[in-house]
């Protein structure tokens, strides 16, 4: 299987060059099915600011996904690509009042808020709105704590709401977020509880929510040693918490969006330089932390690297290829001695890594392909 993968990969970077991002359909669709199959009663809204390659975007239109958008520009990405206004919700808190007139009048209605403020920007640009009050919940453990940033107080939650109400705008639920790359599925179940505990209180205060968005921070596997799938291990529970406490009237959604899209993609660079400093092999890559491994900074993502090459294992550092000393991709892996022109290959790179590269150094992003 190993040698097919990558026979294929050279065929690939013989047509195409480096460095190559490879999507696989048939990856991003499994995933699809995995994630309505671990949890059946959640309606997967595709996070767009993971990955917002038009082909993506494409095949989860094929599958009936929802999007969540974080701008008006991935809003309209969704939408000329075949998805429903009423199958996007516009889950950022923070947003620019030109882009809530253009949700509107796109009639993308339902969106977040954490604060008054928001809500009243909300009730002056873009007035009928449907809203969920996101709050704050534990982040302990996740990749990237989100809750440092964004949420309410859970106390504050239905006075915000009442105050949405009175402003003329029709709320519609709950929403959080536990973190990204969450392994922690005790802040999933916190997080529930306080969700839960809200439209309990809503309910008897006359103001029934029927949608609970539960976010995104569904983990994925990184590395081939990691034997057991984290999103696969606290599926059971996750499921078990949401019966628990939610009806079936509540309507539970997610932003996922590493979990569909990180496994599909494989980055191939190749090594465009070598050296010897500190005493090891230096190998000078075609792509680095200013391009698609920018995931590196931006999401404080380690990757496995894997080269195509057999031999004695020595501690090396691998380097991006602009002129920032900055752009040095790790320092302690073991290769084995690579030559000019050696691919070496990151698998489960699909999420926040194309979607930050940058051109910086006038060096163009990794070239993207999409394959069955």
């Amino acid at each position: 299987m190993l040698k097919n993968t990558e026979r294929r990969l050279k065929q690939l970077v013989a047509k195409h060059g480096t460095p190559l991002g490879v999507i696989r359909k048939s990856v991003l669709l499994a995933n699809v099915q995995k994630f309505k199959r671990l949890l059946p009663r959640v309606t997967p809204y595709y996070a767009i600011k993971a990955n917002p390659h038009p082909d993506i975007i494409r095949a989860f239109v094929s599958v009936g996904l929802g999007f969540d958008a974080a701008s008006a520009q991935e809003m309209d990405l969704a939408l000329s690509l075949g998805a429903k206004p009423g199958k996007i919700i516009f889950a950022h808190t923070i947003k620019r009042p030109e882009y809530l007139k253009h949700a509107m009048a796109q009639d993308v209605t339902a969106m977040t808020f954490d604060s008054e403020y928001e809500l009243s920007k909300i009730a002056r640009h873009a007035r009928g709105a449907r809203v969920l009050v996101r709050i704050k919940v534990p982040n302990v453990g996740s990749i990237v704590e989100l809750s440092l940033k964004f949420g309410a107080d859970p106390a504050d939650a239905i006075p915000l709401l009442r105050k949405a109400k009175s402003l003329g705008l029709e709320p519609i639920g709950v929403s959080f977020h536990v973190g990204s790359q969450c392994t922690h599925v005790e802040n999933f179940v916190e997080a529930f509880e306080m969700g839960a505990i809200i439209l309990s209180d809503a309910k008897l205060k006359g103001m029934p929510l029927r949608i609970l968005d539960i976010g995104g921070g569904f983990p994925i596997r990184h590395f081939d040693a990691e034997k057991q799938d984290p999103f696969e291990a606290m599926a059971p529970t996750l499921n078990r918490e949401m019966d628990r406490l939610f009806d079936q009237t509540v309507e539970i959604m997610a932003e996922p969006g590493r979990s569909l899209v990180g496994p599909a993609v494989t980055l191939v660079m190749r090594v465009i330089g070598k050296a010897i400093r500190e005493n090891k092999h230096w190998y000078y890559l075609d792509d680095g932390v200013y391009g698609a491994l920018s995931g590196i900074v931006f999401d404080h993502c380690k990757y496995q690297y894997k080269v195509m090459k057999r031999g004695e294992l020595q501690i090396s550092t691998l380097a991006g290829p602009t002129c920032d000393s900055f752009d040095i991709i790790s320092r302690s892996e073991e290769l084995p001695e690579l030559d000019v022109g050696d691919i070496v290959y990151v698998d489960n790179i699909g999420a926040y890594s194309t979607a930050s590269a940058t051109h910086f150094n006038g060096l163009p992003p990794a070239k993207c392909i999409f394959t069955e």
